[in-house]
């Protein structure tokens, strides 16, 4: 699911008193993009359209629905076929843009917002999308077909009602001020098409729906492709102007991505991002780089950064300890991993909104520690006395002296070392396994392995395909495993699914920690129905030290770049979004003429 940028309107049109309309939203009332603007500056008019990309995934696919809990969908699926009410720009840090909704109206009350369809939106079946092909939207997503994860992050849109043939209406619970832009985010179905094919049926059927391309050709597991639609009803919409220029996109299926860097360097594919140090600083080489076939570059972004850990699952009984996991996160040694692994690539993720102004720094004070006051007798005392800051081997500290302490609290936490194992008094082991997605995280995993060894905790990983890792996660079915917890540039609801007690027990949510606490309830409403950025502010600075204190995770790293290596085939925009992926970055690119051709 997409993390959604929080924003608020902006203009008055010529609409009732009691509303406010425009195009354009945003969360502070001011929009870079005005009215009748010809495209986002991250795009060109230079763009042409034509010829084939060719991408590739990891693992396989089993479903084209990427709406469903069960299964594993197509990459490229969400973004290619399926659209949302409105858009996000990418070079502002909480605004959008409509798209099906040619208008977006806010009551002055806040409680409801009103979306005026746009009169040329279409599905790629020809039908127009209709206010009842909205609303079947929000009740299928609100509903047991769907992911968990849209029901936490829409239930406080409480109805929808069809106002006429071009107008719907959604009402809300209660005042949110990002809550009619969740509502603006809405993926738009086909009414028609999911009456004859159930939603959360296995039905391969190519879905139907808004967007820049049709699913042409189907190949479970091993490819799948796109075929831009030549008809499509937005290819003249500003918000959609020098985008998607491609004819056709093709995923390529690989095992893992070790297999996926070599058969890059062996052209089977056009564009990559590369998440791996190592592959980044010694495998992007050899003829075809030397020749200037391919290139490698790193693009610079300003996102939230969000964590990145190894995270504790704390349904398991071992993990039910906050000294526990305190001591098991003292024996991961980043500084160590950066430089023999990462050549330094890299930067530790200090906060669970690294890279961001939302991070808390220094100790609690004004509005932050009012938040955090009425939970000061059941909340650690570090989190109003210590500065969130992760363990280091920097000198004076080492890895030893940060094992000696690790030890002691394991000792203060009633685990003893019996026979070499760490043993608790029911005779019980400190036993617990790393599920791994990948083959190439295990060389990073295993000196964090050894070094909890010398502790005397019994620790192994498990690499599986990623079908069955993603299974396993929706399921809660892990010991320790790897996640990033992405965040928006202004976080809201969705930090509900990440970390809300609601959705712990909510198998396909995000909060694979298990957190059932009632000061982080507190705090996650406290974001959600912040008035003001000084409150959301506070209230995220003041949740970052109690997740923190809380040592749910082991953090890892960051990088504010992006690093992509691809074919020297392509055109692209002067300017970089702000805020963006590498994939939002490439389809604003196109092929250079020569190139279009070409298969």
């Amino acid at each position: 699911m997409k993390i959604i940028f929080s924003t608020l309107l902006t203009l008055a049109l010529a609409l009732p008193a009691s509303t406010f309309g425009a195009q354009g939203i945003s969360i502070d009332g001011k929009v870079k993009y005005r009215p009748g603007f010809s495209k986002f500056d991250y795009a060109s008019d230079k763009a042409q359209k034509g010829g084939q990309l060719v991408l590739h995934d990891l693992g396989s696919y089993d479903k084209l629905n990427p709406f469903t809990l069960k299964g594993s969908p197509p990459a490229g699926l969400d973004e290619l076929v399926f659209e949302t009410l409105a858009v996000s720009s990418l070079d502002e840090t909480f605004a959008s843009y409509g798209l099906i909704a040619k208008d977006i109206a806010l009551a002055a009350d806040g409680l409801s917002v009103t979306f005026t369809i746009h009169e040329e939106a279409r599905f790629s079946d020809g039908a127009a999308i209709t206010p009842e092909d909205v609303k079947f939207s929000l009740d299928t997503l609100k509903s047991p077909a769907a992911s968990p994860s849209y029901q936490i992050y829409f239930q406080d849109i409480s109805s929808a009602e069809i106002l006429d043939q071009r107008r719907i209406r959604f009402n809300f619970a209660r005042r949110n001020r990002e809550l009619h832009l969740i509502a603006s985010q809405l993926p738009v179905f086909s009414k028609k098409f999911y009456t004859a094919h159930p939603f959360d049926s296995a039905d391969m059927t190519p879905p139907i729906g808004s967007g820049p391309y049709l699913v042409k050709e189907v190949i479970p597991g091993k490819a799948i492709t796109y075929a831009r639609n030549p008809h499509y009803w937005g290819k003249d919409l500003n918000v959609r102007r020098g985008m998607f220029n491609f004819d056709t996109i093709i995923y390529k299926y690989f095992k893992d991505q070790i297999v996926a860097v070599e058969a890059f360097k062996a052209g089977e594919f056009d564009f990559m991002p590369v998440n791996i140090a190592k592959q980044w600083a010694r495998d992007l080489d050899g003829p075809r780089f030397k020749r200037g076939e391919l290139t490698r570059e790193t693009l610079p972004h300003k996102n939230n950064a969000g964590m990145q850990a190894f995270v504790f699952n704390l349904r398991r009984p071992i993990f039910q300890d906050r000294l526990v996991r305190k001591a098991l996160s003292m024996a991961f040694d980043f500084e160590w991993t950066n430089a023999a692994l990462f050549f330094g690539q890299y930067t530790r993720c200090d906060s669970f909104f690294s890279n961001s102004a939302m991070s808390a720094k220094g100790i609690p004070s004004g509005l932050e520690l009012a938040y955090l006051e009425p939970f000061r007798a059941t909340l650690p005392k570090e989190v109003f006395t210590s500065p969130p800051s992760p363990f280091s081997t920097k000198p004076p500290a080492s890895l030893r002296g940060n094992l000696l302490q690790a030890k002691e609290i394991l000792t203060q936490a009633g685990w003893a070392l019996k026979n070499g194992v760490l043993t608790n008094k029911a005779g019980q082991p400190l036993e617990f396994e790393i599920l791994l997605v990948g083959a190439g995280f295990e060389r990073v995993i295993e000196p964090y392995i050894n070094n909890l060894k010398k502790l005397g905790v019994q620790v192994h990983s498990r690499v599986i395909d990623p079908a069955l890792y993603i299974r396993r996660l929706e399921n809660f079915d892990f010991d320790m495993t790897v996640n990033v917890f992405g965040q928006a540039q202004s976080p809201g609801n969705e930090q509900r699914n990440y970390w809300h007690s609601a959705a712990a027990d909510r198998k396909g949510s995000r909060n694979l920690i298990g957190i059932k606490d009632q000061a982080v309830d507190h705090l996650v409403d406290k974001i959600i129905y912040a008035r003001t950025q000084d409150e959301l502010s506070a209230a995220c600075k003041a949740l970052d030290r109690v997740l923190w204190h809380g040592y749910y995770v082991v953090p890892n790293w960051y990088l504010a770049k992006h690093r992509i290596a691809y074919r020297a085939i392509f055109a692209r925009p002067e300017t970089l979004p702000l805020y963006y992926s590498p994939f939002q970055a490439l389809m604003t690119w196109w092929l250079t003429p020569e190139n279009r051709q070409r298969r």
